[in-house]
């Protein structure tokens, strides 16, 4: 069984998205979380559509643009051995790239396609898509609630991995559920990233008796999503993830004032390694102070890219049980914002509780 999805946005992530199905088509499974997800393995999952807004990128075949400037994640399989090889079909643009990006080096920054957008809905329904996920930019707010519109109105469920909120906003989380189409949202967590280091940290802490006092996270990279986060004005919804993703952990609540989570700039030269500074300050036994710093160095899409494939079966298997609205296990245990926050323990015990209910019920 084939698990047809397509993809809006054909960044860095998207890369490592595709190049993870060749990679895992034989019997390799370094790297997974699980090799499966219910009956599903990576390697049953299909691209039946693409869609971007980039002129290097519209009109290729994926397997070309996945690789096209601005792209500079890692490439781990070039040899491809894909089921299909869709063309990528150019979107509406709406607030998808911020003005500022047109002003780097061509390498580096967004050339406009001068493509028609297509209709999405009717391009969803061609393909036989049953998930869309959603990799468009930060900020792209107008642009991720067409997609979201489209996938309601072509019967297609969504996995969306940014920080505007649809799972976990009530009103767009209602409409999947009346739809009869399940969401997995928002705003995908890595592997083993910056987030999910500061959770379980400040989780660590505060479950030894520590205060949590204060905290900071701060990012750098070089690729088109910190390139993207320059403009401070597209960050409000990834503040909000990443700090909630943070302090939902803590029993004992935290000046917002004494908590700074985000994006720090762009480095170039940094390509899609993404560098994390952590520091936490807290009150341990006898009101004696303590501190905490660390430094994570990941390549950031692959570590994104690892999580996805677990968000898309789980998605899947949801479409099995023809379940509606917001996941809440595999929202919890694969997103910075779900509709409802869990431990990560807590997360990956309602995932396999879901995935044997789901056995049961086969």
């Amino acid at each position: 069984m084939s698990i047809r999805i397509a993809i809006a946005g054909v960044g860095n992530c998207a890369s490592s998205l595709v190049q993870g199905l060749s990679f895992y088509r034989d019997d390799q499974h370094i790297g997974l979380m699980r090799r499966e997800v219910g009956p599903y393995r990576v390697a049953d999952i299909e691209v039946a559509a693409a869609f971007d807004i980039d002129a290097r990128k519209v009109s290729l075949p994926l397997s070309r643009a996945i690789f096209s400037p601005p792209n500079n994640t890692a490439v781990f399989c070039r040899e491809l051995k894909l089921a299909s090889d869709p063309t990528v079909r150019m979107a509406p643009v709406l607030d998808g790239v911020p003005q500022h990006m047109l002003d780097y080096p061509e390498h580096q920054r967004f050339v406009p396609s001068s493509a028609s957008p297509v209709d999405v809905a009717s391009e969803l329904r061609n393909s036989g898509a049953q998930i869309l996920v959603n990799y468009l930019p930060v900020g792209a707010q107008q642009a991720t609630e067409h997609f979201a519109q489209c996938c309601l109105d072509a019967g297609v469920a969504m996995v969306n991995c940014i920080p505007v909120f649809i799972a976990s906003d009530p009103a767009w989380a209602d409409r999947f559920a009346r739809r009869g189409l399940p969401i997995v949202g928002d705003d995908i967590k890595a592997q083993v990233g910056a987030t999910i280091t500061h959770r379980t940290l400040v989780k660590l802490l505060a479950d030894r008796g520590v205060r949590v006092d204060r905290t900071y996270q701060l990012n750098t990279g070089g690729n088109t999503d910190f390139l993207n986060m320059l403009n401070r004005a597209r960050l409000r919804d990834k503040k909000t993830s990443k700090t909630d993703a943070v302090v939902s952990q803590l029993g004992t609540p935290i000046d917002p004032e004494n908590v700074h989570i985000g994006p720090s700039d762009f480095v170039p030269w940094q390509r899609d390694n993404k560098v994390c500074f952590l520091r936490i300050e807290g009150t341990g036994f006898g009101g004696v102070p303590m501190n905490l710093e660390l430094r994570l160095s990941v390549e950031d899409s692959p570590n994104s890219a690892a999580v996805v494939v677990d968000a898309i079966r789980l998605c899947r298997v949801a479409l099995d049980r023809r379940l509606a609205g917001p996941i809440d296990a595999a929202s919890a245990w694969c997103m910075k914002h779900p509709p409802r926050q869990m431990s990560d323990s807590a997360a990956i015990q309602a995932v396999d509780q879901f995935l044997t209910q789901s056995a049961s019920r086969a």
